[in-house]
């Protein structure tokens, strides 16, 4: 059983993992080599991997190594096979080396590293999101608040402004402009000045910018098709919502299944992320209207 102060250790050897990695990431922006496509990826955001992706995990793991094996933690990494470890062990690190590789390759700011702790029970324990263009450490353990670098993290301030992420493919779904027309409504009966859109991000800091951009609102659809985020794109944000005390799940307001046996992509859920609960419930309810 971890305690406080294993918590506390293990934490900061994630974020020096996390620091790490944002290194290799911003020493191979603009020269990230071949653009692979994975095997039976859904989206634009899904199929790409590039060498950095690779060199970027490899960091990760060499600095969570040792506490593996001194904790007898599990593993599950975007670019590693699925040993079955996370199955097993009492808790295991997480990793996505580099959530937003499109927007990574593109050029553009949206991309971070994700490195969470969660309990065989599918409990986020630890949480550590960075964002390798500003440098900025966004971190989180159970019990021990948010923090953004070296200050409390907070719910923003509401602007005058709904902020709405979410990923570019879903300005394709068949809902699509009856969600934004939805938005409106919502934004027009809070006395909001109107909606900004924004999916130019991966998952991890579409939910930070949930957070720093309030009012705001991240969420997807379930859809069919393999895909809709995957257990490292949601674990740390899951924890550092948790300590922050804000709204987040699938879309019907459950828990993130974060350990789920039968597989790693939460396309049967959905997810919400929300800045208050009053948003997380119209969303809520405008996926019984749409869904």
């Amino acid at each position: 059983m971890l305690n406080e102060a294993d918590l506390d250790e293990l934490r900061d050897i994630a974020i020096n993992a996390g620091l790490t990695a944002a290194g290799v990431i911003m020493a191979g922006r603009g020269h990230h080599g071949t653009v692979e496509s994975k095997a039976g990826a859904s989206s634009a955001a899904m199929e790409v991997v590039t060498e950095v992706d690779r060199r970027s995990q490899a960091v990760i793991l060499e600095v969570l190594e040792e506490s593996q094996f001194r904790y007898g933690l599990g593993l599950l990494a975007e670019e590693n096979a699925e040993d079955g470890s996370r199955l097993i062990a009492d808790a295991f690190w997480c990793v996505d080396p580099l959530d937003g590789t499109l927007p990574f390759v593109e050029g553009r700011a949206g991309f971070a590293v994700s490195i969470a702790l969660v309990s065989r029970e599918a409990e986020p324990l630890i949480g550590v999101a960075v964002d390798p263009i500003s440098g900025t450490v966004y971190h989180a353990r159970r019990g021990g608040g948010a923090w953004r670098d070296g200050d409390p993290f907070t719910i923003a301030e509401p602007s005058d402004r709904l902020h709405f992420c979410t990923d570019k493919s879903f300005m394709a779904h068949p809902n699509y402009a009856a969600v934004v027309a939805a938005l409106d409504e919502i934004a027009a009966d809070c006395g909001y000045a109107g909606v900004d859109n924004c999916s130019s991000a991966g998952a991890v800091l579409h939910a930070m910018w949930t957070i720093e951009r309030a009012p705001g609102v991240y969420f997807k659809f379930p859809k069919a098709d393999r895909g809709g985020g995957a257990l490292w794109d949601y674990s740390a944000t899951s924890c550092i919502y948790k300590e922050l005390g804000a709204p987040h799940g699938d879309i019907r307001g459950k828990p993130l299944p974060l350990n789920r046996p039968d597989g790693h992509y939460m396309n049967p859920y959905g997810i919400c992320y929300a800045s208050d609960p009053a948003l997380a419930q119209q969303v809520y309810r405008l996926f019984e209207r749409l869904g």
